[in-house]
């Protein structure tokens, strides 16, 4: 029989509160993660570390940490909004593969009118931000958000050729790092946007090549080989891209921003990322591609950081 009673009631409507704030929870945490998705949280905050890693070795002086808040958060918001604008675009194509299937667009947790309007506040939030510093940081950043959702995104199924168009927007956050504190264009700056640029032909085209099935299923030419294949002409390109980052990583030696010892370090590891490219060339296997797409995780943020402890 049911519990009429004062006792049962007050029983009921706790079990039924505590139902709700369960419910409430589950949804605020899925928003939460669908977001992250939505911004690529990973891969933004990579961004954001490469910029103020660029802005603490062109900077002189002490940290000026108000200026490293406001250069992370403009960075964060502009990339975030480039990331939602491509998974706009691409939310059909993301249901095709494995990796991007559960992403908040592709399975309808997110209506695209939500994931423009987030967009169009962390662009205008961003670029605004980027500007507190000067109108070079604002442009630079306003570039690398347009080259990348409306120029890398939809080239991605017409030709390889989106790999070399999408690393400008992937190389500019040390440029943007460098005139945020240096106010204008110096060969410092171009220096550190030309080893981030070099260092992302290995690093896509070896993800590019693990992940062959799930782009060619959903239409993408990301591999400079004959037909898109799985052939040795992408390990040969990323080699050539490799080379050049052993004269280019010793350009701050001469410009005097870095002494010796970050030189050499920064020399071991273009070496190292070369030969893992020459190895991929002749390998042309999966073991091969591996090695280059995990060194290529270190190679980066272990020359910025090698680039910047030498300045203390």
């Amino acid at each position: 029989m049911e519990d009429k009673s004062p006792g049962g009631t007050r029983k009921f409507l706790l079990v039924a509160v505590e139902t709700i704030k369960e419910q409430a929870s589950g949804v605020f945490v899925q928003r939460v993660q669908d977001y992250k998705l939505l911004v690529k949280l990973r891969l933004t905050i990579t961004v954001v570390f490469s910029s103020v890693m660029a802005y603490l070795i062109a900077s002189a002086g002490p940290v000026n940490w108000l200026a490293i808040g406001i250069l992370s958060l403009g960075g964060f918001l502009v990339t975030g909004a480039s990331n939602a604008l491509n998974q706009v675009l691409e939310k059909e194509y993301d249901r095709m593969m494995k990796r991007t299937a559960n992403r908040p667009l592709a399975t309808g947790r997110m209506t695209v009118s939500e994931a423009v309007m987030a967009a169009g506040i962390m662009s205008v939030i961003g670029v605004t931000l980027l500007a507190l510093f000067n109108v070079w940081a604002a442009f630079f950043g306003m570039l690398a958000l347009l080259l990348y959702a409306f120029v890398y995104t939809p080239m991605k199924r017409i030709s390889p050729i989106a790999v070399l168009i999408g690393a400008f927007p992937g190389a500019l956050p040390t440029l943007i790092g460098a005139v945020a504190v240096q106010g204008e264009l110096t060969m410092l700056g171009l220096t550190l946007f030309a080893l981030q640029f070099f260092w992302q032909f290995p690093h896509f085209w070896s993800i590019g090549w693990l992940g062959y099935e799930d782009y060619h299923k959903a239409g993408y030419k990301m591999l400079p080989s004959k037909n898109g294949q799985q052939d040795r002409n992408t390990g040969w390109q990323s080699f050539l891209y490799a080379l050049f980052l052993l004269p280019t990583g010793l350009l701050p030696y001469f410009l005097g921003v870095s002494g010796l010892i970050s030189a050499g370090i920064v020399l071991l590891l273009s070496i190292l990322y070369v030969v893992f490219s020459w190895n991929f060339y002749q390998q042309n296997d999966r073991k091969a591609a591996l090695r280059v797409m995990f060194f290529s995780f270190l190679y980066n943020p272990l020359v910025l950081i090698a680039l910047f402890l030498d300045k203390i």
